[in-house]
């Protein structure tokens, strides 16, 4: 007894080793998520640019090797401790921080005891 065994129909669904695929709103979304990392990578480098010492050069090779914006958001707290200080450079790298920060992650700063809840 012979089995007839149809052809399996064709599949559209999008294949993971075909990039690019997918619907066009998709590639829009991948493409603003990744123009925002590089915003906010850019912004840390300029931050970190020219910090001194040992830490600030770890810092400079951790950030210039950050893939995802989870590894910036990982090492802000060891840019804004070294950004400290009364100096007008410093404050306008940690105020330009904040910005990139809030525009990625907007949940991402400490609780204030000024908002309501």
């Amino acid at each position: 007894m012979s089995l007839h065994h149809a052809p399996e129909p064709r599949r559209f669904v999008a294949q993971a080793g075909l990039p690019g695929a997918g619907l066009p709103n998709e590639r829009l979304a991948r493409l603003a998520a990744r123009r925002a990392f590089v915003d906010l990578k850019h912004c840390f480098m300029q931050a970190v640019a020219d910090l001194d010492g040992d830490r600030g050069g770890w810092l400079r090779a951790q950030v210039r090797a950050a893939e995802d914006p989870e590894d910036l958001l990982l090492l802000r707290g060891h840019v804004f401790a070294l950004l400290s200080g009364a100096d007008e450079r410093r404050q306008t790298h940690r105020r330009a921080l904040r910005r990139s920060l809030d525009s990625l992650f907007p949940d991402s700063a400490p609780r204030s005891g000024f908002a309501s809840f």
